[in-house]
């Protein structure tokens, strides 16, 4: 059942078989143009930063060396990403989503049937913490990867060193522009440009191979082994520079919602993969023939009359590196949203035939101005080399440890077959984290205090959450009580004619502007309908699901309770989910057409209880303003909504 869920997005109805095979590999081609763009542009900058004469712990060039690392990468690529990835973590999805916040739901749903797990709790923080790596990673990858292609512009004119600034800006800028036209429209664009790509860097990787085939004897993990066992104290350091090899290996997670586990497997098995692992081996087999060709061993594998065409095509893929990485950040971001870690954040859906793929305006902006930042700030992808590393570690780490969890409690697999998994995946990943903490000083520190920024929004967003929520249900009071006192006459009501849908946060509390509306104006509708919305840890809920109607005990007064659910991945459409309603469900027809619908506007104040900390208290007041409208939000009507206001104190 969940692998036909996460390939909803492969699965189009269609009566003729060829017609499915061509909607199947237009899927592909859209996995191609979206989420592989980094991982598969890492062979332009990974040797040369490896073996950089100006790294603080250089890797001198030799044969032995070259062997070592290009082994060091083969294999690293082969165990974080096709094994911990695609056969791996790509399982472990949340109804076909992926990523690190698909994970953390599923501990969440899991730690809500077994209260007394602290563990699901401490880890699901953990994985918090690696959702918030990912946004750094959304930051710095479309910075260092467009500087690094269009850095090339320098092998071909030296002069044209003083435009890779301003050029790439430019780029930037018109990359974030189109991303409100949706992945969709984006991959057709960029999946045709990347087959190129991988067509292109295979081939001249085997120009490479044939100059010296010898290289490719670094295909057996015995050179990793060797040069990491005998050259310890080099290979260790090299290790902060391999990891550039598997830089986006998150991305192919996390996009897994918009494509499907299958279309990324196929991209990355057979494209993907095979034509990286031909780039790496050619550009070995260069620097064996001369070690002077460390200098820029990617483009060096191309005919001079063929490395502006390169760098050319190389700055479209890289512009397609960042595509992976923003499409990613939409998605950890709307998760988070939807899992009350985040405010309400306006998200559009850009596919009307793709479940799954996204625009969220404000990460999109957000990440525009970051991008730009570090681009003026650092001006080279050299001088960003050294954080780059550090999110992808990190987030690599915790993917696995949340992944082995998951299939231990999950799934029942024994303990002594997780540990014989997570040993040896956790070992590696460990030793990626240790050798890109002796960059810390270098630059590994940015990644990590955006990760700690983000975190601490999250985390004080979702304790300010709490917060509000305990006092709002204390001032609306109990919602039966109210619906009791309304029915024994207590207070002077007058019934008038039409219907009136109240949003509510739960099924407990009295709204408050149904609260108001009764006390106030004394008055109340015909057919009253109490409207909770519930966000379920499931991507997308069955429609037989959807409504649950209650008549509070009272089958005859008009006031009807109603329960809406909608899945983290899906846009709530309140109007569309009432006219689902039998109208002996709702004590009588309900006139939507005509129906006002009433919110309560919370505003929030500083108060002097000690819920929080003072300046967390601040940061959840500011964050609180980037909520997006509630009415537009849950698809009201704008013209028949009424909000009546009231305020809180944090």
């Amino acid at each position: 059942m969940t692998d036909q869920q996460a390939e909803t997005a492969e699965a189009a109805e269609t009566p003729a078989p060829n017609a499915h095979n061509t909607a199947k590999l237009a899927v592909i081609v859209g996995a191609l143009g979206v989420v592989f763009g980094d991982i598969g542009t890492s062979p332009i900058y990974t040797l040369q930063t490896v073996f950089n004469p100006e790294d603080p712990h250089p890797v001198p060039v030799s044969d032995n060396n070259v062997y070592g690392v290009v082994s060091l990468i083969f294999w690293s690529v082969m165990i974080i990403v096709t094994v911990t990835y695609i056969l791996l973590a790509m399982r472990a999805d949340n109804d076909g989503e992926g990523g690190v916040m698909a994970l953390i739901t599923l501990l969440r749903r899991w730690r809500s049937t077994h209260p007394g797990r602290r563990a699901a709790a401490v880890l699901a923080a953990v994985g918090l913490f690696g959702a918030s790596l990912f946004f750094g990673d959304g930051i710095i990858t479309p910075a260092i990867s467009v500087l690094s292609a269009v850095e090339g512009l320098k092998t071909v004119e030296p002069s044209l060193a003083e435009y890779v600034v301003p050029i790439t800006a430019v780029i930037i800028t018109v990359l974030f522009l189109v991303q409100r036209r949706g992945t969709e429209s984006v991959g057709r664009v960029f999946g045709p440009v990347m087959i190129a790509w991988f067509t292109v860097i295979g081939a001249a990787g085997i120009g490479g191979i044939v100059e010296d085939a010898a290289i490719l004897k670094a295909l057996s993990p015995t050179y990793a082994i060797a040069f990491l066992a005998g050259h310890f104290h080099i290979a260790f350091f090299a290790l902060a520079a391999i990891v550039l090899a598997v830089t986006g290996a998150e991305a192919l997670y996390a996009d897994m919602g918009h494509f499907g586990r299958r279309s990324i497997s196929r991209g990355w098995l057979f494209l993907v993969f095979p034509a990286c692992t031909l780039s790496y081996l050619g550009q070995g087999a260069l620097i064996l023939k001369d070690h002077d060709n460390v200098s820029g061993p990617f483009f060096l594998l191309v005919p001079e009359w063929a490395r502006l065409p390169l760098v050319l095509l190389a700055t479209a893929a890289t512009v397609i590196a960042s595509q992976a990485v923003i499409t990613g950040a939409y998605s950890v971001a709307s998760h988070a949203a939807q899992l009350g870690y985040l405010p309400r954040l306006r998200v559009t859906h850009t596919s009307a035939t793709t479940v799954g793929q996204i625009y969220v305006p404000f990460v999109n902006w957000l990440l525009f101005v970051s991008v730009l930042t570090l681009i003026f700030a650092f001006r080279s992808s050299g001088a960003l080399a050294y954080a780059y590393g550090m999110t992808v570690t990190g987030t690599i780490s915790i993917t696995t440890l949340l992944f082995f969890y998951v299939a231990h409690y999950r799934w029942n697999v024994p303990r002594w077959l997780i540990a014989l998994g997570a040993v040896p995946l956790l070992t590696v990943d460990l030793l990626f984290i240790g050798a890109n903490l002796t960059k810390l000083v270098h630059g590994a520190w940015l990644p990590l205090l955006i990760a700690l920024i983000a975190f601490t929004v999250m985390t004080t967003w979702q304790r300010g959450r709490e917060v509000v929520t305990a006092e709002r249900e204390r001032a609306e009071g109990s919602l039966q009580e109210f619906i009791d006192q309304m029915r024994a006459g207590t207070m002077p009501i007058r019934t008038v004619p039409g219907t009136a849908i109240f949003l509510n946060r739960g099924g407990v509390s009295a709204p408050l502007a149904l609260r108001a509306n009764v006390e106030h104006n004394q008055v109340r509708h015909e057919h009253v309908v109490i409207v909770a919305i519930a966000t379920e840890p499931v991507p997308r809920v069955a429609e037989d699901q959807r409504v649950t109607v209650d008549d509070l005990g009272y089958g005859d007064d008009g006031i009807t309770h109603v329960t809406i659910k909608f899945g983290y991945m899906e846009s709530p459409d309140v109007p569309a989910a009432l006219a689902r309603l039998d109208p002996a469900d709702s004590e009588g027809p309900l006139d939507l057409d005509k129906a006002s619908y009433f919110l309560s506007k919370i505003e929030l104040r500083r108060g002097k209880a000690a819920t929080m900390a003072g300046w967390r208290k601040q940061l959840f007041l500011a964050t609180s303003h980037i909520t997006a409208d509630a009415a537009e939000h849950f698809g009201l009507p704008q013209d028949r909504t009424v909000i009546i206001g009231s305020h809180i104190e944090l």
